[in-house]
């Protein structure tokens, strides 16, 4: 599965204690290879840096936000690409990004 830039999709994610795992969606931010640098999605606001404006846009069930974390892995992992973010939630995120790592 191709995936580029802004595509939301699903994954198996790995809880903290490395025991178990759920498929949860994120946000591809960059494609290296056979790696993917991606943000994870919430559907609780409270873990979020920011909410998603156009969430059904991007293919989500739910509201939604973006958790600022930075994850890389395999594209092999990807379940399924579910929709893609909204140019107005590109441009949030891609400022996010920018505080996140203080370019």
């Amino acid at each position: 599965m191709i995936c580029s830039r802004n595509d939301v999709i699903l994954l198996p994610i790995l809880f903290t204690d490395l025991r178990s795992r759920k498929v949860r969606p994120a946000v591809v931010i960059g494609v290296s290879g056979a790696d993917l640098l991606l943000v994870p999605i919430s559907s609780q606001p409270a873990n979020t840096d920011f909410e998603l404006a156009h969430w059904q846009a991007a293919g989500l069930n739910v509201p939604c936000g973006v958790k600022a974390q930075l994850a890389s892995v395999a594209h092999n992992r990807v379940i399924k690409i579910v929709g893609k973010l909204h140019p107005i939630d590109v441009e949030t995120l891609n400022r996010r990004l920018r505080s996140w790592v203080q370019l």
